[in-house]
């Protein structure tokens, strides 16, 4: 099931719409949804490589 990051416009960010997580890109609504729930915002500098380049 993909979260919602399989409607971003990043190529990256859409490589992760298939993982378990509840994923939100850099948008007002992901910081209104913090302040809502009174919970940290965790940030992922986000980290990609191919296995030939490792």
């Amino acid at each position: 099931m993909a979260n919602r990051l399989a409607q971003s416009q990043s190529p990256y960010l859409v490589q992760h719409a298939d993982n378990p997580v509840d994923w939100w890109s850099w948008t007002p609504e992901a910081f209104d949804e913090a302040r809502r729930r009174e919970v940290p915002v965790l940030l992922s500098a986000g980290y990609a490589a191919c296995h030939w380049c490792l």
